[in-house]
């Protein structure tokens, strides 16, 4: 390579780490709570010169803000800054067995506007007329000049929905519509944003590493229990989607139990809220709270009780079977709940876990989830924003 081409791909390059730093600079501010330029330069390995000059920019860009110098300390006091809440924002849809969401969320990851839409089983005309109807509406909740700030838009959908037309009790070949519907394409036509979709638990698991403490841990098992469980995995601290985005299908795991000894099934059939509904529905219980309200609900005594037990042992195997295959310092669990049957759950799972034979297996800790009933159209949310600026 000559001296002007060598020059010249040095100036190509120049703006790729450029970018590069910057996302790194935004994903540290993600993880504290607020850092000055020299706490960045130190993190970064980057020039104080260098971090300034960075900072400068992501700050005139509105996607960080300064705060008051700290004094009281010897020599110049220092600036921190930290992520800006209205910097950027973006939108997220789920779509589930039994309700879907459309979030509107900030920065941070707070959702500033929201509609939930609640139905026997879903259909795709449905949920084409509740977006057309609510994206206009989620829009115009911003400022007027704060609207050119939504990254896009982020689908969380279960795959192969049309396979669970039994399980939803949904009319007899209705489901069938999921199949050949391209998802994708009909939301892009109806969303002025780029669209982005993906699985609904791997979602889950990205708000949970983007947004929540599940960057912390290195190497993580996530499982979200929805009408369905399933679950997410994160490698390095990142998200791991595996080559067709199914990586972490942990619902599909084999677990022993159930009425016949000796048999084994799916733990989507073992531990996911479709069983307390059955179970509620079958003792002429109204399990509707689970989807209208599932930050608070209604009072289901001893048949919560019984479903958190069998759910906790199905659980504690598939715990098992994971760290078997990656040695996970730590697994989540998080889903459709109220916190506190999400806290009862993890510590059920915690003592099955130790009675099982866990020879050769490196400790693992359960831990709750930290973004809770929201983490699928939250993290849905979170794709556009990390395509944009990093994860």
């Amino acid at each position: 390579m000559d001296e002007r081409a060598a020059k010249s791909s040095s100036r190509r390059k120049q703006p790729a780490a450029k970018l590069a730093n910057e996302r790194l600079i935004l994903a540290l501010l993600r993880r504290h709570p607020s850092l000055s330029k020299i706490e960045v330069s130190r993190l970064t390995g980057l020039s104080v010169q260098t971090a300034a000059v960075l900072i400068n920019k992501l700050a005139l860009a509105g996607l960080i803000t300064r705060l008051a110098p700290q004094r009281g300390r010897v020599g110049q006091p220092a600036v921190p800054f930290e992520l800006a809440p209205g910097g950027a924002y973006a939108l997220g849809l789920k779509i589930g067995r039994r309700s879907c969401d459309l979030v509107l969320i900030d920065f941070l990851g707070k959702p500033v506007w929201r509609a939930r839409h609640t139905y026997a089983y879903p259909l795709p005309g449905a949920i084409l007329v509740f977006l057309s109807e609510n994206l206009p509406v989620a829009v115009k909740s911003l400022p007027k000049l704060r609207r050119a700030r939504i990254a896009g838009l982020g689908v969380a959908i279960p795959f192969e929905l049309w396979n669970w037309g039994e399980a939803v009790d949904a009319q007899k070949g209705a489901m069938e519509a999921w199949r050949g519907f391209d998802a994708l394409a009909a939301i892009r036509a109806l969303s002025p944003f780029p669209v982005t979709l993906c699985n609904d638990a791997t979602a889950a698991c990205a708000a949970e590493i983007f947004f929540g403490q599940g960057w912390r841990y290195g190497d993580l098992a996530y499982f979200f229990i929805g009408f369905f469980i399933g679950g997410g995995i994160a490698l390095n601290g990142a998200l791991f989607p595996g080559r067709s985005g199914n990586a972490g299908a942990l619902g599909s795991m084999p677990v022993a139990g159930g009425a016949v000894a000796g048999a084994s099934r799916q733990l989507i059939r073992r531990a996911s809220l479709y069983q307390l509904e059955s179970r509620l529905r079958a003792a002429g219980i109204d399990p509707g709270s689970i989807w209208r309200t599932p930050e608070t609900w209604d009072d289901f005594g001893a048949h919560l009780d019984i479903w958190i037990d069998e759910t906790a042992r199905a659980l504690a195997q598939a715990c098992v079977a994971a760290i078997s295959v990656i040695d996970f310092s730590t697994i989540m669990i998080d889903g459709l709940m109220p916190p506190s049957v999400r806290a009862r759950l993890v510590a059920r799972v915690t003592a099955c876990l130790r009675e099982l034979d866990l020879q050769g297996l490196s400790p693992v800790e359960i831990r709750e989830g930290t973004i809770g009933a929201d983490a699928r159209a939250i993290g849905g949310a979170a794709l556009p924003l990390i395509e944009r600026f990093g994860g």
